[in-house]
């Protein structure tokens, strides 16, 4: 992974700062994009002093915001003329409905439009640094997943495990899509489970219960387990040229009948572009 460039989103913990780190320690450059200063900067010096690699830098970025998202990629764009990995990872649970800057909600735009967006926005540098990979982070709750196009955002009937298995699912099929569009260019798309993992993510929806969190733990794998496939993804040479899988401790798996529907991921392209124009006027090219 030398001399590769590769971005990986929510890093400062868990998934994302474990699958930074094996990145750093297979001598790749790694972009930690994190939302709060101190914590990312705290996670990539430990990350720089485990990996004795100090081509680890970080930038800041709000996935709850769509303006926050196109000043990441001009950021990047500014720092490196090339890209070579990207894992769309960053994700969250939230109990109670609330709308990011944007009005959409948060639960899918965190999880899957922002990193829709974000992938759009860095596709031409993907491409001029081909081979290359785009990596999604998704889960086995996407089984569960139903695109509601008469109400995405939720305002009905809000459930917090309903809304995360919908922004999963919607990874599955952006990843399905988007690796179709991309056929031949040298670019591959996959996504993954990475496993049950004890994570930061549920914290905020055991609420009230969150002493269950300890006891969840003795039940879930480390989030090192958990990186393993997304760091399989991005590196492995057993997986170049793959695209428009799923995986599941680095094997391919089935994903959801629904997630194999073609019209379906149109459709959700469709709406995604009407939605992140939306808030700035512009289709990402």
């Amino acid at each position: 992974m030398a001399r590769r460039v590769c971005i990986v989103t929510g890093a400062n913990s868990g998934i994302g700062k474990e699958t930074a780190e094996k990145l750093a320690e297979l001598g790749a450059t790694v972009v930690m994009v994190c939302r709060n200063r101190e914590r990312g900067e705290k996670a990539a010096a430990d990350i720089k002093a485990r990996s004795r690699n100090d081509a680890v830098e970080v930038l800041l970025a709000d996935l709850a915001s769509l303006a926050s998202v196109r000043s990441l990629a001009k950021e990047l764009g500014k720092r490196h003329d090339s890209l070579h990995v990207l894992v769309n990872n960053a994700s969250i649970a939230r109990v109670r409905r609330s709308e990011t800057v944007d009005g959409f909600e948060s639960t899918f735009q965190v999880n899957y439009l922002s990193h829709f967006l974000l992938t759009n926005l860095l596709l031409d540098t993907l491409r001029e640094s081909t081979p290359s990979r785009i990596v999604n982070v998704s889960s086995v709750s996407h089984f569960g997943g139903r695109m509601n196009f008469d109400d995405l955002q939720m305002k009905k009937g809000y459930w917090v495990m309903r809304a995360y298995s919908q922004s999963k699912l919607a990874q599955v099929l952006f990843t399905y899509e988007l690796s179709r569009r991309l056929e031949g260019t040298g670019v591959t798309v996959n996504c993954l489970h990475p496993g049950a993992v004890a994570t930061n993510i549920w914290r905020n929806y055991l609420g009230p219960f969150a002493f269950l969190g300890s006891v969840s733990r003795l039940l879930l794998i480390s989030p090192q387990q958990g990186a393993r496939t997304p760091v399989y993804l991005s590196s492995s040479p057993e997986v170049e040229g793959v695209t428009g899988k799923y995986f599941e401790q680095e094997r391919e798996k089935r994903s959801s009948d629904v997630s194999y529907d073609r019209a379906l991921a149109e459709r959700l392209w469709d709406a995604s572009e009407k939605m992140v124009a939306s808030s700035l006027g512009q289709v990402p090219r």
